[in-house]
């Protein structure tokens, strides 16, 4: 097998190396997780405070809120791991640790499909959230027909692409052509 050039070869470890440059995005999406916890925090404080006086329906919307930042913080946990994993390097914490058995383990095809499961999932719930609202008091739907228009159809929209994107890994997989 003849050996490369010196130059071919210092250039493929340039480009090999430049997988590092993501390492700030995943540094990024860290502190926007850090955020998400604040943000968390604050819901949940204020529901607390205002429990007393809450209605049912209240009290489910509250409990979607959550329910949608925790999804959301889900997303990026996994865009986090999966993504350094996949694409810079593994994470070498060693055995003892409190590892998730999905780490490791979740690929570019995999971590498309949990993505838009999450969108998905993220979408009804904001979606149901609104709908609930509907009934609520002081709520005006005047002018808000429109936006309840397009909130269903680009849940459609997320929902269509999660089904065409598990269809195409399913006949991808086969067909043996991953």
């Amino acid at each position: 097998m003849q050996q490369k050039p010196t130059v071919e070869r210092g250039f493929e470890r340039l480009l090999f190396a430049g997988r590092w440059l993501m390492a700030p995005m995943y540094f990024g999406l860290m502190l926007a997780l850090i955020g998400m916890v604040f943000v968390f925090a604050q819901e949940l404080i204020h529901y607390a405070e205002t429990l007393a006086k809450m209605t049912g329906e209240g009290v489910i919307l509250a409990g979607l809120t959550l329910i949608d930042l925790t999804l959301a913080a889900n997303l990026v946990l996994i865009v986090l791991f999966s993504g350094y994993e996949n694409f810079v390097s593994k994470f070498d914490i060693g055995p003892e640790e409190d590892r998730p058995d999905w780490m490791g383990k979740v690929d570019f095809q995999g971590l498309k499909i949990k993505l838009i499961a999450s969108i998905v999932a993220i979408s009804g719930i904001s979606l149901l959230k609104r709908f609930m609202e509907i009934g609520e008091p002081g709520f005006d739907t005047a002018g808000h027909e429109g936006q309840l228009f397009w909130m269903v159809v680009i849940h459609l929209a997320f929902v269509v692409t999660g089904v065409l994107l598990a269809l195409t890994d399913w006949l991808l997989g086969r067909s043996g052509k991953h």
